[in-house]
């Protein structure tokens, strides 16, 4: 399904995915059918795929598959800053190693931010907060991350330009290759001509 910007996925409030799936997607006809619920975590300003569990039984799979790193996660971001084609970035994020690959697909010059790059990225551990830490950390933060970013350079009010694009994975039962995704945001295709 598709996660908007600024709605949590789930924990102690009203307005979460969690609560809203209930009433929005058909219970399963299986026998182990139950509340469906998300596998998986966006942050709050993070739009894009989400995977949700309608059995108790897929609900358990699905996140063993997720703590085994079975699912490969493909995000796309928009960053500030001329940055090299590809990298890999590897530094630590709450004292645990963690790994990021990054690849530029597109860049084009900005007024206020000298450059914006639409950057591919794929975390191979999922550390709260990683791949905004790891742009951060190399000096080329998310355009509208109020907590990684520079002060100078935050854009109030459109939200933060982390999108997760795609998951890939076998499916645990049918052993059907899955490749979900979700299309690219409106902002992101206002600023890349690459993605119109």
């Amino acid at each position: 399904m598709h996660k908007p910007g600024g709605i949590l996925v789930s924990g102690n409030h009203f307005k979460t995915i969690a609560n809203a799936l209930v009433q929005n997607l058909k219970r399963s006809p299986l026998e182990d059918t139950t509340q469906p619920q998300p596998v998986h975590r966006l942050d709050f300003a993070t739009t894009g795929i989400l995977l949700v569990g309608k059995t108790s039984r897929s609900i358990r799979v699905l996140n063993k598959l997720f703590e085994d790193r079975a699912i490969k996660k493909t995000y796309y971001a928009v960053t500030i800053g001329e940055m090299k084609t590809e990298g890999s970035i590897t530094t630590e994020v709450d004292e645990k190693p963690c790994k990021s690959n990054y690849k530029v697909h597109q860049s084009v010059s900005s007024k206020r931010f000298e450059q914006l790059n639409l950057v591919e990225l794929e975390p191979f551990t999922g550390r709260r907060h990683q791949l905004r830490k790891h742009l951060s950390g190399i000096g080329h933060p998310i355009l509208g991350d109020k907590d990684y970013g520079k002060e100078s350079l935050i854009l109030n009010g459109k939200g933060l330009y982390l999108h997760a694009y795609s998951l890939k994975f076998t499916h645990p039962f049918t052993k059907e290759v899955l490749y979900l995704k979700d299309g690219f945001p409106e902002n992101f295709k206002k600023i890349f001509d690459l993605l119109k």
